[in-house]
């Protein structure tokens, strides 16, 4: 199936906004067998709105419509919507009972002007939104199926889930006849080789496995090598793509930290949940960065005990007891003093491992023995510490402290799957 994403409002035309929104649906259709071809985006203007909606109905099957659902006059997707199937606006019932319900639960009446978001095209159906107060809806215009929803991303990507990829797989399943057309997918997380030379390493793929499409997505500093298997022959398609997943991570090495195309976090996560180990962090360059990425994952509560951001060399001596004769010696940017950096991580928080960074992150700030995007890494156990130096390319500041940040992690993941 043909698929479309159409963002709407001045705010994402003119960059106000990041239109994060395509990018999450354009992901979440693929992956259910959707082929998107375009993302459009249109700002409040109902000519313009009500003329890309009926070119989208003549030339895609599925297209999901996010922005323009509020209350106010520049919310115009149902009114461009029903002009562009021919028919008027009415009152929904079912759409103003769940925007009454909604206010109903904060101990509030729904005014005049929220009524406005019940006023949907006749013919459509609506999508209860239970994280917010406008309803979606779907309506078929020209030969497409339509699904409108709120701009508001969590509450759009908790309707699209829970509504709209239901729908979806059950229109699939209508026209094709199969219990299932998505593909067979594989991802392989990549950190620690440029995209050109992974691009190198996997060229010859799609002579050795025909049936697996190769594609990647980087997203500094990481590389996800994306596999794809048509599903017509699911138990050779499963084949196929299990030996080109391996053929990839022989060729790729220790730089694959994960077969199943986690994030970095997800894997260190996941190595400290299954061990029933918790880490606490002490951070200088990174600037808190890691311990934002490992909170970032649900249960990280199992654990995550501790964050320090020890910027200044007071704080690393007073906060975490590192030896103001280490830093005298050999300085803040040191193994030395990321390894004690490491042991007060763990010892003031009591946790099985400490992590810590300390690092030139740029752009001044360098010198020859130790230029900019130098970070030493630290980690202490309770029966050995290790550090290690790593040095980035770049001179950027935000670059440095993402790379410094992974590095870390990876190092850390290194180090509780091997001998050290």
């Amino acid at each position: 199936m043909i698929g479309e994403i159409l963002s709407t409002g001045d705010e994402v035309l003119t960059g106000a906004l990041v239109d994060s929104n395509a990018a999450f649906l354009a992901a979440g259709l693929d992956e259910i067998g959707v082929t998107v071809t375009r993302h459009t985006c249109v700002g409040d203007d109902l000519d313009a709105l009500a003329a890309i909606l009926l070119e989208i109905g003549a030339r895609a099957d599925i297209a999901v419509v996010t922005g323009g659902l509020g209350p106010t006059v520049d919310d115009l997707s149902a009114e461009a919507a029903a002009r562009a199937a021919g028919v008027d606006v009415h009152l929904d019932q079912t759409a103003a009972s769940s925007i009454e319900a909604y206010f109903a639960r904060f101990s509030r009446s729904m005014s005049g002007s929220d009524i406005k978001q019940a006023m949907l095209p006749k013919g459509a159906k609506p999508i209860i939104n239970t994280a917010g107060t406008a309803p979606g809806f779907c309506m078929t215009i020209g030969s497409c199926r339509c699904y409108f929803l709120p701009g508001v991303p969590w509450e759009m990507e908790k309707m699209f889930a829970k509504s709209v990829v239901p729908k979806i797989l059950s229109d699939i399943l209508s026209v094709q006849g199969k219990k299932s057309s998505a593909p067979l997918r594989r991802d392989l997380s990549v950190f620690g080789l440029p995209e050109a030379l992974v691009n190198d390493k996997l060229k010859d793929l799609p002579l050795r496995f025909p049936g697996i499409k190769l594609g990647m997505l980087a997203r500094f500093p990481v590389i996800t090598v994306k596999m794809t298997a048509a599903a017509e022959n699911s138990a050779q398609s499963l084949l196929e793509i299990e030996k080109a997943a391996q053929w990839c991570a022989a060729r790729l090495g220790d730089r694959v930290f994960s077969l199943a195309g986690q994030s970095m976090e997800q894997e260190v996560a996941g190595l400290l949940k299954t061990a029933r180990a918790t880490i606490g962090v002490a951070e200088s360059c990174t600037g808190g960065l890691i311990s934002h990425l490992l909170t970032n994952v649900p249960g990280s509560s199992e654990y995550f005990l501790f964050s320090g951001v020890t910027y200044a060399n007071s704080a690393k001596k007073t906060v975490l007891g590192v030896s103001g004769k280490t830093l005298e010696k050999y300085g803040a940017v040191s193994e030395e003093t990321a390894r004690e950096m490491a042991d007060g991580a763990r010892r003031i928080s009591g946790a099985d491992f400490g992590l810590a960074t300390t690092g030139i992150a740029g752009p001044d700030g360098g010198t020859d023995a130790k230029p900019v995007g130098t970070v030493c890494v630290g980690i202490s156990a309770k029966d050995r510490t290790m550090a290690k130096t790593f040095h980035s390319p770049f001179k950027e500041r935000l670059s440095n402290k993402q790379i410094f940040a992974i590095c870390a992690l990876d190092l850390f993941r290194t180090f509780m799957t091997k001998d050290n």
